[in-house]
């Protein structure tokens, strides 16, 4: 494992072997990176937050607790994912907010999944297995597995292989044009079919 000099990580995070934490990049208390991860300059992982094996957390990106990324999960440069549905400083009656004042809810990335530069994913939120989030969306409703979701607020508009590359239809199916990977839509979700 690799942690720079400048980096904050605190004592009680796991790095998972092979992983690397760049330049200025904060990873809080007891979180949890698996092998083989990137932190790039300056991100930022909140406390507790759980990254599966060969993440990469592009420079600036912000990944607040409790986010959970599964294996292989993208994040990129200065995309931020949230984790307060009523964000305020202050209570209602004027007093600055504490951690109990409000509930952390979190993002969730599925397998593979992709988030593009300067993308927000407002919690709570899970973005599919595979789905790619273009840069500088907004994601604020569910992702579906394979979904290519772009604009603010993002919306669905076509489908992605596991190459990342958009799909293709033929004869009523959607392939990919780097693998070869052939999958049916059904019912608004892709299942992956014989090649």
């Amino acid at each position: 494992m690799r942690i720079v000099d400048s980096a904050d990580v605190a004592q009680s995070a796991e790095i998972g072997a092979g992983s690397s934490v760049w330049h200025l990049a904060q990873v809080r208390e007891d979180a949890m990176l698996g092998a083989n991860c990137v932190i790039g300059r300056g991100a930022y992982i909140g406390t507790g937050v759980r990254l599966g094996d060969n993440c990469k957390i592009q420079n600036y990106a912000l990944v607040y607790e409790p986010a959970d990324l599964a294996d292989g999960v993208f994040i990129g440069p200065a995309a931020v994912l949230t984790n307060d549905t009523y964000p305020r400083a202050i209570n209602a009656d004027g007093t600055q907010k504490s951690a109990d004042d409000w509930e952390a809810v979190g993002v969730t990335l599925k397998r593979g999944a992709s988030v593009g530069a300067r993308a927000v994913c407002v919690a709570p939120v899970t973005i599919g297995t595979w789905a790619t989030v273009a840069a500088g969306a907004v994601v604020t409703k569910d992702v579906p597995d394979h979904a290519l979701v772009a604009g603010v607020p993002a919306r669905h508009i076509g489908w992605v292989g596991t190459s990342g590359h958009p799909l293709s239809e033929r004869d009523g199916y959607w392939m990919c044009p780097v693998t070869g990977d052939r999958y049916a839509e059904i019912d608004g979700e892709l299942k992956e079919v014989s090649k």
